[in-house]
Protein backbone atom coordinates (compact mmCIF):
# COMPACT_ATOMS: atom_id res chain seq x y z
CA UNK A 1 0.00 0.00 0.00
CA UNK A 2 3.11 2.47 0.83
CA UNK A 3 4.51 1.49 -2.52
CA UNK A 4 1.71 2.72 -4.57
CA UNK A 5 0.93 6.00 -2.56
CA UNK A 6 4.47 6.80 -3.47
CA UNK A 7 3.56 5.77 -7.10
CA UNK A 8 0.25 7.90 -6.88
CA UNK A 9 2.38 10.91 -5.37
CA UNK A 10 5.13 10.66 -7.89
CA UNK A 11 2.43 10.95 -10.99
CA UNK A 12 0.50 14.06 -9.44
CA UNK A 13 4.07 15.90 -8.40
CA UNK A 14 3.03 17.49 -12.13
CA UNK A 15 1.18 20.16 -11.17
CA UNK A 16 -2.36 20.05 -10.82
CA UNK A 17 -5.32 22.11 -12.89
CA UNK A 18 -8.42 22.85 -12.37
CA UNK A 19 -10.81 24.51 -15.17
CA UNK A 20 -12.03 27.89 -15.49
CA UNK A 21 -15.62 28.36 -13.75
CA UNK A 22 -18.37 29.25 -16.61
CA UNK A 23 -18.54 32.81 -17.62
CA UNK A 24 -14.58 32.76 -17.24
CA UNK A 25 -11.84 32.61 -20.34
CA UNK A 26 -9.02 30.07 -19.50
CA UNK A 27 -5.14 31.66 -20.11
CA UNK A 28 -3.79 31.03 -22.97
CA UNK A 29 -1.49 27.71 -23.34
CA UNK A 30 1.53 30.33 -23.59
CA UNK A 31 0.65 32.09 -20.31
CA UNK A 32 -0.15 28.82 -18.84
CA UNK A 33 3.02 27.35 -19.57
CA UNK A 34 5.16 30.23 -18.67
CA UNK A 35 3.48 30.36 -15.06
CA UNK A 36 4.17 26.46 -14.86
CA UNK A 37 8.05 27.86 -15.44
CA UNK A 38 7.87 29.65 -12.57
CA UNK A 39 7.14 27.09 -9.94
CA UNK A 40 9.15 24.59 -11.53
CA UNK A 41 11.58 24.34 -8.20
CA UNK A 42 8.21 23.06 -6.19
CA UNK A 43 6.91 20.72 -8.69
CA UNK A 44 8.61 17.89 -7.49
CA UNK A 45 7.94 14.92 -5.45
CA UNK A 46 9.54 15.63 -1.31
CA UNK A 47 8.88 19.13 -1.79
CA UNK A 48 6.50 21.75 -0.32
CA UNK A 49 5.10 24.85 -2.57
CA UNK A 50 2.37 26.73 -3.52
CA UNK A 51 -1.49 26.98 -4.45
CA UNK A 52 -1.86 29.76 -7.34
CA UNK A 53 -4.61 31.42 -8.46
CA UNK A 54 -5.62 34.34 -11.24
CA UNK A 55 -8.39 35.89 -10.92
CA UNK A 56 -9.83 37.82 -14.04
CA UNK A 57 -13.18 39.65 -14.43
CA UNK A 58 -15.17 37.34 -11.78
CA UNK A 59 -13.66 34.45 -12.60
CA UNK A 60 -10.97 32.57 -11.38
CA UNK A 61 -9.23 32.03 -15.00
CA UNK A 62 -6.14 29.73 -13.73
CA UNK A 63 -5.98 27.80 -10.88
CA UNK A 64 -3.15 25.13 -9.96
CA UNK A 65 -1.48 23.69 -6.96
CA UNK A 66 2.63 22.95 -7.41
CA UNK A 67 4.64 20.03 -4.55
CA UNK A 68 2.96 18.76 -1.38
CA UNK A 69 0.75 19.82 1.24
CA UNK A 70 1.75 17.06 3.19
CA UNK A 71 4.76 15.32 3.05
CA UNK A 72 4.36 12.65 5.39
CA UNK A 73 1.81 11.45 3.61
CA UNK A 74 2.60 12.54 0.39
CA UNK A 75 -0.77 14.18 -0.68
CA UNK A 76 -0.03 17.17 -3.20
CA UNK A 77 -1.33 20.62 -3.05
CA UNK A 78 -4.58 21.04 -4.94
CA UNK A 79 -6.78 23.91 -6.32
CA UNK A 80 -8.99 23.08 -2.91
CA UNK A 81 -6.37 23.02 -0.28
CA UNK A 82 -6.25 25.45 2.47
CA UNK A 83 -3.59 27.27 4.27
CA UNK A 84 -3.14 29.70 6.99
CA UNK A 85 -2.93 32.98 5.54
CA UNK A 86 -0.98 35.22 8.49
CA UNK A 87 -1.37 39.10 8.12
CA UNK A 88 -3.20 38.66 5.04
CA UNK A 89 -6.28 38.18 7.63
CA UNK A 90 -6.48 42.07 8.60
CA UNK A 91 -8.06 42.80 5.73
CA UNK A 92 -10.76 40.97 7.17
CA UNK A 93 -10.23 42.26 10.86
CA UNK A 94 -10.31 45.56 9.08
CA UNK A 95 -13.38 44.95 6.96
CA UNK A 96 -15.53 43.50 10.43
CA UNK A 97 -14.20 47.33 11.65
CA UNK A 98 -15.28 49.14 8.52
CA UNK A 99 -18.59 47.50 8.57
CA UNK A 100 -19.25 48.40 12.62
CA UNK A 101 -18.24 51.70 11.59
CA UNK A 102 -20.74 51.78 8.64
CA UNK A 103 -23.39 50.44 10.79
CA UNK A 104 -22.99 53.24 13.79
CA UNK A 105 -22.03 50.89 16.56
CA UNK A 106 -18.91 52.70 16.47
CA UNK A 107 -16.74 55.48 15.33
CA UNK A 108 -13.12 55.27 14.36
CA UNK A 109 -12.57 58.23 16.31
CA UNK A 110 -13.21 56.42 19.75
CA UNK A 111 -10.71 55.90 22.21
CA UNK A 112 -9.99 52.11 22.03
CA UNK A 113 -10.13 52.58 26.17
CA UNK A 114 -14.05 52.80 25.41
CA UNK A 115 -13.72 48.65 24.58
CA UNK A 116 -10.32 47.99 26.53
CA UNK A 117 -10.68 49.32 29.56
CA UNK A 118 -7.46 47.53 30.37
CA UNK A 119 -4.75 49.52 28.39
CA UNK A 120 -5.37 52.43 30.76
CA UNK A 121 -1.19 53.38 31.44
CA UNK A 122 -0.92 54.47 27.91
CA UNK A 123 -0.44 58.76 28.42
CA UNK A 124 -2.19 59.65 25.40
CA UNK A 125 -5.24 58.75 23.77
CA UNK A 126 -5.19 55.89 20.95
CA UNK A 127 -8.10 55.88 18.52
CA UNK A 128 -9.44 52.91 16.57
CA UNK A 129 -8.39 54.88 13.26
CA UNK A 130 -4.52 54.46 14.25
CA UNK A 131 -5.31 50.51 15.04
CA UNK A 132 -6.22 50.21 11.53
CA UNK A 133 -3.26 52.68 9.73
CA UNK A 134 -0.26 50.92 11.79
CA UNK A 135 -0.02 54.54 13.37
CA UNK A 136 -1.54 53.79 17.09
CA UNK A 137 2.35 53.45 18.83
CA UNK A 138 1.16 50.12 19.98
CA UNK A 139 4.12 47.63 21.01
CA UNK A 140 4.34 44.50 18.47
CA UNK A 141 3.30 41.85 20.83
CA UNK A 142 6.10 39.68 19.07
CA UNK A 143 8.22 41.87 19.80
CA UNK A 144 7.38 41.74 23.26
CA UNK A 145 7.67 37.86 22.95
CA UNK A 146 11.00 37.71 21.68
CA UNK A 147 12.15 40.42 23.99
CA UNK A 148 11.10 38.27 27.03
CA UNK A 149 12.59 35.53 26.30
CA UNK A 150 9.66 33.35 25.53
CA UNK A 151 9.06 30.72 22.77
CA UNK A 152 6.98 32.45 19.49
CA UNK A 153 5.11 28.80 18.85
CA UNK A 154 3.82 28.72 22.28
CA UNK A 155 -0.11 28.55 22.77
CA UNK A 156 -1.03 31.64 22.97
CA UNK A 157 -4.74 33.24 23.48
CA UNK A 158 -5.81 36.62 22.35
CA UNK A 159 -6.25 37.20 25.79
CA UNK A 160 -2.50 36.51 26.50
CA UNK A 161 -1.66 39.11 23.89
CA UNK A 162 -3.93 41.70 25.44
CA UNK A 163 -2.39 40.97 28.79
CA UNK A 164 0.39 41.49 27.61
CA UNK A 165 0.03 45.08 25.58
CA UNK A 166 -1.37 45.88 28.67
CA UNK A 167 0.99 45.80 30.80
CA UNK A 168 3.09 48.55 28.94
CA UNK A 169 3.51 51.90 29.96
CA UNK A 170 4.03 53.68 26.85
CA UNK A 171 3.59 53.89 23.10
CA UNK A 172 6.78 53.96 20.33
CA UNK A 173 5.55 57.65 19.91
CA UNK A 174 2.52 59.54 19.85
CA UNK A 175 -0.18 58.13 18.05
CA UNK A 176 -0.86 59.55 14.09
CA UNK A 177 2.97 60.81 14.95
CA UNK A 178 4.37 57.35 12.78
CA UNK A 179 3.84 54.35 10.99
CA UNK A 180 4.73 51.26 12.26
CA UNK A 181 3.09 47.66 11.71
CA UNK A 182 1.46 46.33 14.84
CA UNK A 183 0.05 43.30 15.29
CA UNK A 184 -0.90 44.40 18.31
CA UNK A 185 -3.47 46.96 16.76
CA UNK A 186 -5.00 43.85 14.79
CA UNK A 187 -5.63 42.08 17.87
CA UNK A 188 -7.04 44.74 19.97
CA UNK A 189 -9.38 45.49 16.95
CA UNK A 190 -10.51 41.83 16.92
CA UNK A 191 -11.50 42.39 20.77
CA UNK A 192 -12.91 45.33 20.09
CA UNK A 193 -15.14 43.78 17.49
CA UNK A 194 -16.08 41.30 20.39
CA UNK A 195 -17.02 43.53 23.19
CA UNK A 196 -19.24 45.57 20.84
CA UNK A 197 -21.42 42.20 18.95
CA UNK A 198 -20.53 39.64 21.63
CA UNK A 199 -19.40 37.62 18.91
CA UNK A 200 -15.95 36.43 18.49
CA UNK A 201 -14.71 37.91 15.42
CA UNK A 202 -14.38 34.21 14.07
CA UNK A 203 -18.49 34.30 14.54
CA UNK A 204 -18.50 38.04 13.04
CA UNK A 205 -16.99 37.57 9.89
CA UNK A 206 -18.40 34.45 9.25
CA UNK A 207 -22.13 35.61 9.71
CA UNK A 208 -21.27 39.04 8.15
CA UNK A 209 -18.90 38.50 4.93
CA UNK A 210 -17.81 34.67 4.64
CA UNK A 211 -21.71 32.75 5.06
CA UNK A 212 -23.13 35.86 2.73
CA UNK A 213 -20.14 35.45 -0.05
CA UNK A 214 -19.94 31.83 -0.29
CA UNK A 215 -16.73 31.30 1.28
CA UNK A 216 -17.53 28.14 2.74
CA UNK A 217 -13.72 27.02 3.22
CA UNK A 218 -13.01 29.79 5.03
CA UNK A 219 -12.49 30.14 8.90
CA UNK A 220 -10.83 32.37 11.51
CA UNK A 221 -9.13 29.49 13.40
CA UNK A 222 -9.19 30.23 16.91
CA UNK A 223 -8.42 26.72 18.54
CA UNK A 224 -5.32 25.24 17.08
CA UNK A 225 -5.95 21.55 18.28
CA UNK A 226 -10.01 21.98 15.64
CA UNK A 227 -9.56 19.42 12.92
CA UNK A 228 -9.44 21.68 9.65
CA UNK A 229 -10.01 19.41 6.51
CA UNK A 230 -7.70 19.42 3.66
CA UNK A 231 -5.24 21.95 5.51
CA UNK A 232 -1.60 21.68 4.28
CA UNK A 233 1.29 21.40 6.53
CA UNK A 234 3.76 24.00 7.10
CA UNK A 235 7.35 23.49 6.33
CA UNK A 236 10.97 25.24 7.05
CA UNK A 237 14.33 24.38 5.84
CA UNK A 238 16.15 21.99 7.79
CA UNK A 239 19.62 19.92 7.47
CA UNK A 240 19.15 19.65 3.48
CA UNK A 241 15.64 18.83 3.68
CA UNK A 242 12.12 20.36 5.73
CA UNK A 243 11.08 20.17 8.80
CA UNK A 244 7.24 21.25 10.10
CA UNK A 245 6.45 24.83 11.17
CA UNK A 246 2.89 25.21 12.14
CA UNK A 247 2.23 27.30 14.93
CA UNK A 248 -0.25 26.10 17.86
CA UNK A 249 -0.84 29.69 18.92
CA UNK A 250 -4.99 30.89 19.02
CA UNK A 251 -4.40 34.80 18.20
CA UNK A 252 -6.87 36.15 15.61
CA UNK A 253 -7.60 39.39 13.91
CA UNK A 254 -3.28 39.78 13.21
CA UNK A 255 -3.82 36.63 11.13
CA UNK A 256 -5.30 33.21 11.57
CA UNK A 257 -7.61 32.92 8.87
CA UNK A 258 -7.91 29.79 6.87
CA UNK A 259 -9.00 29.86 3.45
CA UNK A 260 -8.21 28.48 -0.04
CA UNK A 261 -7.63 30.07 -3.50
CA UNK A 262 -11.56 29.87 -4.82
CA UNK A 263 -12.54 31.29 -1.46
CA UNK A 264 -10.50 34.32 -1.77
CA UNK A 265 -11.56 34.88 -4.97
CA UNK A 266 -15.16 35.87 -3.65
CA UNK A 267 -13.74 38.02 -1.53
CA UNK A 268 -11.84 39.54 -3.83
CA UNK A 269 -14.61 40.30 -6.60
CA UNK A 270 -16.53 41.84 -3.47
CA UNK A 271 -13.87 44.80 -4.20
CA UNK A 272 -15.35 45.02 -7.47
CA UNK A 273 -19.51 44.37 -6.94
CA UNK A 274 -20.12 45.65 -3.22
CA UNK A 275 -22.14 42.32 -2.60
CA UNK A 276 -21.34 42.99 0.80
CA UNK A 277 -20.96 46.48 2.82
CA UNK A 278 -21.65 48.41 -0.80
CA UNK A 279 -20.07 51.73 -2.34
CA UNK A 280 -19.14 53.63 1.00
CA UNK A 281 -17.86 50.40 2.44
CA UNK A 282 -15.53 49.85 -0.30
CA UNK A 283 -14.27 53.59 -0.29
CA UNK A 284 -13.48 52.96 3.53
CA UNK A 285 -11.49 49.69 2.70
CA UNK A 286 -9.63 51.81 0.66
CA UNK A 287 -8.81 54.95 2.47
CA UNK A 288 -5.87 56.20 3.97
CA UNK A 289 -4.92 58.84 6.56
CA UNK A 290 -1.88 60.75 6.60
CA UNK A 291 0.50 61.24 9.23
CA UNK A 292 0.19 64.17 11.48
CA UNK A 293 3.59 65.49 10.23
CA UNK A 294 2.05 65.52 6.37
CA UNK A 295 4.24 62.60 5.45
CA UNK A 296 1.60 59.66 3.12
CA UNK A 297 0.92 56.59 5.12
CA UNK A 298 0.02 53.94 2.02
CA UNK A 299 -1.67 50.99 4.29
CA UNK A 300 -5.33 51.52 4.33
CA UNK A 301 -8.06 48.95 6.11
CA UNK A 302 -5.69 46.00 6.24
CA UNK A 303 -4.75 46.87 2.69
CA UNK A 304 -1.24 48.02 1.27
CA UNK A 305 -2.00 50.71 -1.82
CA UNK A 306 0.76 50.88 -4.26
CA UNK A 307 2.17 50.58 -7.75
CA UNK A 308 4.03 47.72 -9.52
CA UNK A 309 5.31 49.00 -12.99
CA UNK A 310 3.15 51.95 -12.90
CA UNK A 311 0.07 50.18 -12.69
CA UNK A 312 -2.04 50.35 -9.22
CA UNK A 313 -1.84 47.55 -7.06
CA UNK A 314 -3.98 46.63 -4.13
CA UNK A 315 -2.29 43.77 -2.17
CA UNK A 316 -1.28 42.24 1.47
CA UNK A 317 1.42 39.25 2.43
CA UNK A 318 1.36 37.24 5.16
CA UNK A 319 3.00 34.55 6.73
CA UNK A 320 2.63 32.13 9.96
CA UNK A 321 5.28 29.60 11.00
CA UNK A 322 6.06 27.95 7.63
CA UNK A 323 3.03 29.38 6.08
CA UNK A 324 3.47 31.97 3.36
CA UNK A 325 0.49 33.73 1.29
CA UNK A 326 -0.47 36.78 -0.54
CA UNK A 327 -3.08 38.37 -2.77
CA UNK A 328 -2.17 41.06 -5.15
CA UNK A 329 -5.14 42.79 -7.02
CA UNK A 330 -4.27 45.12 -10.16
CA UNK A 331 -7.99 46.77 -10.02
CA UNK A 332 -7.89 49.12 -13.10
CA UNK A 333 -7.35 45.56 -14.89
CA UNK A 334 -9.97 43.88 -12.88
CA UNK A 335 -7.34 41.04 -12.39
CA UNK A 336 -5.73 39.44 -9.11
CA UNK A 337 -3.12 37.01 -8.35
CA UNK A 338 -3.74 34.64 -5.26
CA UNK A 339 -0.76 32.64 -3.99
CA UNK A 340 -1.29 30.42 -1.11
CA UNK A 341 2.01 28.22 0.13
CA UNK A 342 3.44 25.92 2.78
CA UNK A 343 7.39 26.71 2.82
CA UNK A 344 8.69 29.38 4.24
CA UNK A 345 11.23 30.21 1.36
CA UNK A 346 8.15 31.17 -0.54
CA UNK A 347 8.55 34.63 -1.92
CA UNK A 348 5.22 35.66 -3.02
CA UNK A 349 5.66 38.90 -3.52
CA UNK A 350 8.33 38.51 -6.37
CA UNK A 351 5.96 35.36 -7.55
CA UNK A 352 2.96 36.62 -7.99
CA UNK A 353 4.76 39.52 -9.94
CA UNK A 354 6.07 37.64 -12.07
CA UNK A 355 2.97 35.89 -12.53
CA UNK A 356 1.90 39.15 -13.59
CA UNK A 357 4.64 40.07 -15.83
CA UNK A 358 3.12 37.13 -17.98
CA UNK A 359 -0.68 37.82 -17.56
CA UNK A 360 -0.47 41.90 -17.83
CA UNK A 361 2.30 42.26 -19.89
CA UNK A 362 0.67 44.35 -22.35
CA UNK A 363 -0.59 46.88 -19.76
CA UNK A 364 2.07 47.19 -17.69
CA UNK A 365 5.26 49.84 -17.74
CA UNK A 366 8.93 49.54 -18.21
CA UNK A 367 10.01 46.20 -16.44
CA UNK A 368 11.67 46.51 -12.58
CA UNK A 369 14.49 45.34 -11.51
CA UNK A 370 14.30 42.18 -9.54
CA UNK A 371 15.83 41.26 -6.41
CA UNK A 372 15.22 37.46 -6.25
CA UNK A 373 14.95 35.35 -9.18
CA UNK A 374 15.97 31.45 -9.09
CA UNK A 375 12.63 29.95 -7.63
CA UNK A 376 12.04 33.32 -5.72
CA UNK A 377 13.51 31.43 -3.13
CA UNK A 378 13.46 33.83 -0.38
CA UNK A 379 16.07 32.69 2.24
CA UNK A 380 18.23 29.22 1.59
CA UNK A 381 18.28 26.30 3.99
CA UNK A 382 21.03 27.73 5.69
CA UNK A 383 19.50 30.69 6.71
CA UNK A 384 16.43 29.04 7.99
CA UNK A 385 17.08 29.61 11.62
CA UNK A 386 17.40 33.33 11.58
CA UNK A 387 13.79 35.88 12.18
CA UNK A 388 12.96 36.81 8.51
CA UNK A 389 11.86 40.60 8.22
CA UNK A 390 9.89 42.58 5.47
CA UNK A 391 11.08 45.58 4.38
CA UNK A 392 9.48 47.68 6.45
CA UNK A 393 10.80 45.64 9.35
CA UNK A 394 14.51 46.14 8.66
CA UNK A 395 14.27 49.56 7.78
CA UNK A 396 13.17 50.75 11.34
CA UNK A 397 15.54 47.87 13.00
CA UNK A 398 17.85 50.37 13.79
CA UNK A 399 15.40 53.21 15.61
CA UNK A 400 14.09 50.96 18.46
CA UNK A 401 15.96 50.50 21.50
CA UNK A 402 16.62 48.30 22.68
CA UNK A 403 16.27 45.85 20.10
CA UNK A 404 18.06 43.21 18.00
CA UNK A 405 19.46 43.86 14.53
CA UNK A 406 21.53 41.85 11.64
CA UNK A 407 24.84 42.70 10.70
CA UNK A 408 26.17 40.54 7.99
CA UNK A 409 24.22 37.80 8.99
CA UNK A 410 24.14 37.54 12.15
CA UNK A 411 22.32 38.95 15.20
CA UNK A 412 23.58 41.64 17.61
CA UNK A 413 22.14 43.62 20.25
CA UNK A 414 21.08 47.40 19.91
CA UNK A 415 21.47 49.24 23.19
CA UNK A 416 20.25 52.74 22.71
CA UNK A 417 18.24 54.21 20.06
CA UNK A 418 20.89 55.99 18.50
CA UNK A 419 23.35 52.51 18.21
CA UNK A 420 23.75 50.51 15.43
CA UNK A 421 24.81 46.94 14.91
CA UNK A 422 29.24 46.29 15.94
CA UNK A 423 31.21 43.33 16.46
CA UNK A 424 31.32 44.87 20.50
CA UNK A 425 27.35 45.14 20.32
CA UNK A 426 26.92 40.98 20.05
CA UNK A 427 24.96 39.19 22.43
CA UNK A 428 23.57 36.04 22.80
CA UNK A 429 19.75 35.79 22.28
CA UNK A 430 17.85 34.19 25.94
CA UNK A 431 18.59 30.64 25.97
CA UNK A 432 14.77 30.22 25.83
CA UNK A 433 14.63 31.52 22.25
CA UNK A 434 17.35 29.22 21.00
CA UNK A 435 15.69 25.82 22.49
CA UNK A 436 12.64 27.34 20.65
CA UNK A 437 14.96 28.09 17.41
CA UNK A 438 16.06 24.38 18.21
CA UNK A 439 12.68 23.22 17.51
CA UNK A 440 11.97 25.05 14.39
CA UNK A 441 9.90 28.12 15.99
CA UNK A 442 12.03 30.63 14.98
CA UNK A 443 10.49 34.49 14.39
CA UNK A 444 10.16 33.88 10.61
CA UNK A 445 6.57 33.61 10.90
CA UNK A 446 5.84 36.03 13.63
CA UNK A 447 2.74 36.29 12.96
CA UNK A 448 2.39 38.26 10.55
CA UNK A 449 4.14 40.51 8.01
Amino acid sequence: MTLCLRLAALLVAVPIATAAPQGGAPLPAASRAAIDSIFVPMSHSGEPGCAVGVYRNGAVVFTRGYGFANLTHDVPITPTTRFTVGSVSKQFTAASIALLARAGRLSLDDDVRKYIPEMTAYPTTVRVRHLVHHTSGLRDFWELVGLSGLRFDDGYTNDDMLAMAARQRGLNFAPGAEYRYSNTGYLAMAVIVQRITGQTLREFADSAMFRPLGMRETVFLNDHNEIIHDRATAYSPRDGGWSVNVWNNDIIGQGGLVTTISDLQKWDENFYSGAVGGREFLDLMHTTEPLTGGAANSYAFGLQLATYRSAKVVEHTGSSGGYRAALVRFPDAHTSFAMLCNRSTANTTQLSQRMADVVLRESLGAAEPRRVTAGEEERSSKDAGRPARSRRQRSSVASRAPNWGERSGRWCWIPRRDARCSSSARAPRPSRWHRSRRRGATAAARGSR
